[in-house]
């Protein structure tokens, strides 16, 4: 067996392509998720001396050895010995501080208490990238919307031409799940509490050390963070990992359904759009393969089942579980860096996508004149009845494939038709309904 090279690096991102080289990539690395770690240690060391549970000098002793360097390798291998890197770092955080303050670290506190913290500021972190490039996507699906307000193109039901549609209202509504994303991103973002209750959610420690009324640290801790101040300690209240779990695996289905209609009408016989950029093939060099699309479609196939493991942690026993918060940490992170990819994606996809008129007006005609057989039929009552005039179409449907003839040319012949004006009534163009309409209403959401 060929040895890895000793300089690649672990997790390095090579069957992850979706978010490898992302912001999102950046804020839910190793050194990032250490970042938070130790900026909840100290924002509790601060957040203790400012109610007079540690000394004046206690904080900022703290926050400044929690700015040196820690090895991350050594934390994970140590981190076996409890289940989770904060206990060897407690004790290398501890060290670093030094004897005066050092026993102030951590103080009161207990692991999951830590951990939850971090989760929570590497999640803000994260989201706030994620609703960056929402809002990229955002803006350039609304500019499509209002460039091709009246492009008419084929509306497909069940894969095959059903009436006529526009493009962009199309695009208006791939620019409506954006918003609805990230108005689920936002709210979830702006509620995400700090976590402190001590070893089984009673806060009695902080009282052992002195405080008269420990309720009052959980918020002077939030503050310290700038997360929001927790109700009650939530070790086994895990509405803001399920909170988390849904915005997320929405945000992917939401970006998910944008990718699936461009894979769709970037298929080479239907050639409606192209994406700004394609990707290259290893194999055949005339290709421009639909990538950014791909890999959102990808994130979209995994987010849920994602998902589905942090709903299942929600079932957890006891004041403080074993398992169910440690089976989070991996899903999350995976599902922070799936959709900061994805977000990413979608923004460039968004912004440099190519739209084909020409191509959406030919395919109009695909049918014969059929695609606006149930305005014929609407129109056609008012002269036939409309028994007769469903009987007409329906005889004249299979002739307009069998002679090639557009279904305007067969109507003309009818001799009850030939004082009816069928220009406007066989014009695919003319049938997009309040299409038009609509994408102004989507487009007034901000």
């Amino acid at each position: 067996m060929t040895p890895v090279p000793p300089d690649v690096p672990s997790g390095a991102g090579l069957l992850a392509p979706g978010w490898t080289g992302s912001p999102a990539a950046s804020a839910t690395g190793d050194g990032a998720f250490l970042r938070a770690l130790l900026d909840a240690e100290a924002a509790l060391t601060r957040a203790q001396e400012s109610l007079g549970l540690a000394p004046p000098g206690a904080g900022a002793a703290v926050t400044a050895a929690a700015r040196g360097a820690f090895d991350v390798r050594s934390l994970a291998e140590r981190a076996r010995g409890g289940g989770n890197p904060v206990i060897p770092l407690v004790a290398d955080l501890t060290e670093a501080v030094g004897g005066q303050y050092g026993p102030y670290v951590h103080r009161g506190a207990t692991s999951q208490d830590i951990m939850d913290t971090a989760t929570m500021l590497v999640a803000v972190r994260t989201l706030d990238l994620v609703l960056a490039d929402l809002g990229r996507s955002g803006q350039a699906l609304a500019r499509l919307a209002a460039e091709h307000r009246d492009t008419p193109m084929p509306g497909r039901t069940l894969t095959q031409h059903a009436v006529p549609t526009s493009f962009g209202l199309k695009a208006a509504g791939w620019r409506s799940l954006v918003l609805d994303a990230r108005d689920r991103v936002t709210a979830v973002r702006d509620g995400l509490p700090a976590q402190l209750g001590g070893a089984a959610g009673t806060l009695a420690a902080f009282t052992a050390y002195g405080a008269e009324d420990a309720t009052a640290l959980p918020a002077a801790y939030a503050r310290e963070l700038g997360l929001r101040a927790p109700r009650l300690p939530w070790h086994t209240l895990r509405t803001p990992i399920a909170d988390l779990a849904g915005c997320l695996a929405f945000t992917a289905g939401a970006l998910g359904k944008l990718a699936a209609d461009v894979l769709t009408l970037a298929r080479t016989e239907i050639a409606e759009v192209a994406e700004g950029s394609g990707g290259g093939s290893s194999a055949m060099p005339h290709k421009a393969n639909p990538v950014r699309s791909t890999l959102i479609a990808a994130a979209a196939r995994r987010a849920p089942q994602l998902a589905a493991t942090l709903y299942g942690s929600l079932a957890a026993e006891d004041e403080r579980p074993a398992g169910a918060w440690h089976a989070e940490w991996e899903p999350l992170r995976d599902l922070l860096r799936l959709v900061g990819g994805a977000a990413r994606d979608a923004a460039e996809l968004s912004e440099g996508l190519r739209v084909h008129p020409d191509a959406m007006r030919a395919h109009l005609g695909l049918t014969h004149g059929l695609i606006v057989s149930e305005r014929l039929s609407a129109g056609l009552s008012a002269v036939l009845g409309r028994a007769r005039a469903r009987e007409l179409l329906t005889r004249l449907a299979p002739r307009t494939y069998a002679e090639g003839r557009p279904l305007a040319e067969l109507l003309a012949e009818e001799p009850k038709l030939q004082d009816v004006d069928l220009g406007d009534l066989t014009d695919p163009a003319r049938y997009t309904g309040s299409a038009g309409a609509l994408t102004d209403r989507a487009l007034e959401r901000r």
